[in-house]
């Protein structure tokens, strides 16, 4: 009868041999939905962080618009405009060189690039954006309020000096100052970014 009684116990207090089907299957889905949740969510994280560092390169281009009116009495650089390049490569600038703010044949904004972006003397170009490429610049006073995105003038990784001109927001309306200025840049995200030197 003390047999039967232990054997009795043993089978009622058994261990389990394993998970059932529904445990299995309520895990998968679980894991399958914090996979999916990170799949959606990191390519945006991705952008937004890029979209820091290019708003952090537009601040370092309007500090040096500032150091370049330090030593040009107060004079923003003149119009020029020079192409964004997929290399990043310096050389493309050599033509500019030696760069001097009082001479007109030269283009502004390659010597803007080389002296003010990079270090005089630069061999290396680090004016670049996060993907790889070189940032390219156009300066140019602005013509009419409200240059936004919407215009067919934005270029990839192009980076606008309006001169004349004060953010709103993300756009950029006209300045009868004529040492005032905004750096405009367009987002991977989406929008705008201007800075002013207000």
């Amino acid at each position: 009868m003390a047999s039967s009684r232990k054997s009795m116990r043993k089978m009622g207090t058994g261990e389990k041999g394993g998970f059932t089907i529904i445990e299995v299957v309520l895990v998968l889905a679980i894991a399958g939905l914090i996979f999916l949740m990170v799949f959606i969510a990191l390519p945006a994280l991705q952008r937004s962080q890029r979209d820091t560092q290019r708003r952090n390169a537009m601040g370092e281009v309007a500090t040096s618009i500032t150091r370049y009116q330090t030593n040009n009495n107060g004079k923003l650089p003149n119009d020029g405009k020079w192409d964004a390049v997929d290399d990043g490569a310096l050389e493309d600038l050599d033509e500019a060189w030696p760069c001097n703010p009082k001479q007109t044949n030269q283009n502004s904004a390659s010597c803007f690039i080389r002296n003010y972006m990079n270090g005089v003397n630069a061999t290396e170009n680090n004016f670049n954006d996060p993907d790889g490429w070189s940032y390219g610049l156009d300066i140019k006073e602005l013509e009419e309020d409200g240059f936004t995105l919407t215009n067919s003038d934005f270029e990839d990784h192009m980076v606008y000096v309006l001169k004349k001109a004060k953010c709103d927001g993300e756009f950029a309306n006209t300045s009868n100052n004529a040492r005032d200025y905004v750096v405009m840049y367009k987002l991977e995200s989406g929008g705008t970014y201007c800075q002013d030197n207000n």
